[in-house]
């Protein structure tokens, strides 16, 4: 490592040991845009290594999360509407996918140091055969690891996760288990893809887009901080995050004090 990576390191790992000493999001979601773009400013002959710089920066930025202690991230990876890029283009994402997901199945040092269980939301029929081999195996590996969440959403969109929703919920109706009264908002909540993870505490979009492109709607809900970064994902890095995890604490600390002024008021009132 070289003096000025080493500078580098030491400047990440200080400034983390102070992010720690606040409130840290339990979950964190990130649609990453602008690898094409990417490729494009770097004046790549093909939009391949946009992508592939892309899924580099992903472990990077996956580390930073674990060393922070967020327990649940979740990606929009890729989206059912993606399918209608180019032949050329989705055929190596597939391939890329492949090689990814392979190395979730080796001796992945970040999955087995956090105990990463690592899930594929979305509607995995969309997939290759190959692909979707892989993705189940990766899944079944690592089942029994519930330390920290790994979700990556491919292929997703949240309205097809809604639907897959009211339709299990519907299946319950059927089945006798529950009455259409019984049907609550937490009743649909309980059967999203999501389930089981923390509510989303900061939904990150880069590229400087300012859209959800149908991603975690149901749970990018008003307790929810939504953040659009005008940087390509392949850019992303701690000091994008940063600003982002100051404000939370900010806004958490602000949360609590409110919470608290409110408490004692009731406690005098009684």
């Amino acid at each position: 490592m070289s003096f000025i990576d080493s500078c580098k390191n030491f400047a990440e790992q200080f400034v983390l040991s102070v992010l720690c000493k606040g409130k840290i999001p339990r979950h964190v979601g990130f649609i990453l845009d602008g690898n094409r773009r990417f490729a494009k400013k770097a004046g790549a002959s093909s939009t391949k290594f946009g992508h592939y710089e892309g899924f580099k920066q992903l472990e990077k930025v996956l580390d930073l999360c674990m060393q922070m202690g967020i327990e649940a991230v979740t990606v929009f990876a890729f989206s059912i509407e993606n399918f209608n890029r180019s032949k050329d283009e989705v055929d190596y994402l597939m391939k890329l996918f492949c090689e990814a997901f392979e190395g979730f199945c080796e001796k992945n040092t970040l999955v087995e140091k956090y105990q990463i269980g690592v899930r594929f939301l979305g509607n995995l029929d969309y997939l290759p055969a190959d692909v979707r081999e892989i993705a189940n195996k990766v899944t079944e590996r690592t089942k029994h690891q519930n330390k920290r969440i790994f979700n990556i959403c491919c292929p997703y969109t949240s309205r097809d996760e809604m639907t897959t929703a009211i339709k299990d919920t519907i299946d319950l109706v059927k089945q006798g288990k529950i009455t259409v009264d019984q049907i609550t908002d937490q009743t649909i909540k309980d059967h999203l893809f999501t389930s089981g993870c923390p509510p989303l505490d900061i939904l990150v979009r880069t590229s400087g887009e300012i859209r959800l492109s149908d991603f975690l709607l149901w749970q990018a809900n008003d307790r929810c901080q939504i953040q659009f970064v005008d940087c390509y994902w392949p850019e992303f890095s701690l000091w994008k995050f940063l600003p982002i995890l100051f404000e939370y604490q900010i806004y958490s600390d602000h949360q609590r004090q409110e919470q608290i002024m409110a408490d004692d008021k009731q406690q005098l009132s009684i």
